[in-house]
């Protein structure tokens, strides 16, 4: 089929074996708890994606990672949820300076298996003020910080072995609390895990609770966005590398549902034909942002852009399902409950931040020549 064969061949030339592995295994065994498939991602190299060439990493593209994404997501949605935020962090950490410190996964922890989970809250602030929902952190005076808190649902909970959290530290000398952003090894002191995600929807992610309670990190795993009144430029390439990887993540399980259409001849020709057109139209804006992210200097334009692609992909992939749902018949989402398992897994790109609504008043004022504040 000519449907995501550009992005299969595109995650067998970095990952090979990763997509014949996923396509032999049925979808509902895939997206349960502990089958193996974090550990057979992290075996064939996956978590090295976006690790620079340099580290011994595979170096590949944003354009490359958001075809990479969309190709695991039309096997395993649970996978390309939870490698999401595993690229992302490769990503942000390997591009991070705090002043002439800078914190390089290759570098600190150059394991280039190890998987990474985040504890970031991914909501925009001026720089230089703390998120209200950060982990807490106090200097005990030796190299390094205190952080408590905890995270639910955090992705990766039982396999990772890194994980980042955003934490206010309290500056005694001023009476107010600085943002950071740190890494951790998961086998820290003080790291507890327990069970939380309820539904049967994404359970392969591995998105239960983290608790830190008094866990020291070093001074060197420590990164202070730059203060003032304009994002720092890391934090806001975050964000636009987050909207478009899982925007392809979703966009790859609504495109497994068109293939079954597609596949079995359902609907009309102007059925399957406008199923493809709106998935790929949506899979060809984010791969133009993707593209031209490097290159950007315009930091809230990029954002911007990634924002309208990442809700417009929310729109396509509403639309498409349901066509697919009507092309399939009642028969084929009572005979597979693969069917339903995709139509409530793909609905799921509404959570992740910023919401739709959320989103809409900032948007509304940087088109109105404002800055874009989430």
């Amino acid at each position: 089929m000519n449907l995501l064969r550009t992005e299969r061949d595109t995650l067998d030339g970095y990952i090979p074996g990763l997509d014949k592995y996923l396509s032999d295994i049925p979808l509902l065994e895939l997206e349960k708890p502990g089958n193996g498939m974090l550990h057979k991602f992290r075996e064939l190299g996956g978590p090295a994606l976006l690790v620079p060439a340099e580290y011994e990493g595979k170096g590949a593209s944003m354009l490359d990672a958001v075809r990479i994404q969309r190709a695991v997501g039309s096997r395993s949605p649970s996978l390309a949820v939870a490698t999401t935020m595993h690229h992302f962090l490769r990503r942000l950490f390997g591009r991070t300076r705090s002043g002439p410190q800078r914190i390089r996964v290759g570098d600190a922890h150059g394991h280039r298996r190890e998987l990474m989970a985040a504890q970031l809250r991914l909501r925009r602030r001026k720089a230089g003020s703390a998120h209200p929902d950060a982990h807490h952190a106090r200097r005990p005076g030796r190299g390094g910080i205190i952080v408590s808190g905890v995270k639910k649902p955090c992705s990766l909970t039982w396999s990772m072995n890194l994980m980042s959290a955003s934490v206010a530290v309290a500056d005694r000398a001023t009476g107010t609390d600085r943002l950071a952003v740190v890494l951790i090894p998961a086998d820290s002191a003080g790291i507890e895990r327990a069970p939380f995600w309820q539904t049967t929807v994404l359970a392969a992610a591995e998105s239960d609770q983290v608790t830190l309670t008094e866990v020291f990190v070093p001074e060197s795993l420590i990164f202070y966005p730059q203060a003032g009144d304009v994002m720092d430029p890391i934090q806001t390439r975050g964000f636009v590398w987050f909207e478009l990887l899982i925007s392809a993540s979703y966009l790859g399980a609504a495109t497994n549902l068109a293939e079954r259409a597609i596949a079995r001849g359902r609907g009309s020709d102007v059925d399957r034909a406008g199923m493809a057109i709106d998935l790929e139209t949506v899979a060809g804006a984010l791969e133009q942002v993707a593209s031209s992210a490097m290159a950007a200097d315009d930091g809230d334009a990029l954002l911007a852009r990634a924002l309208y692609a990442r809700f417009a992909t929310e729109k396509a992939i509403e639309r498409v399902v349901m066509l697919v749902a009507a092309a399939l018949g009642g028969m084929s989402f009572i005979e597979s409950p693969e069917v339903a398992y995709l139509l409530g897994a793909t609905r799921a790109l509404a959570f992740h931040p910023p919401s739709r609504a959320a989103a809409a008043g900032p948007i509304a004022r940087y088109l109105a020549s404002g800055p874009l504040i989430l």
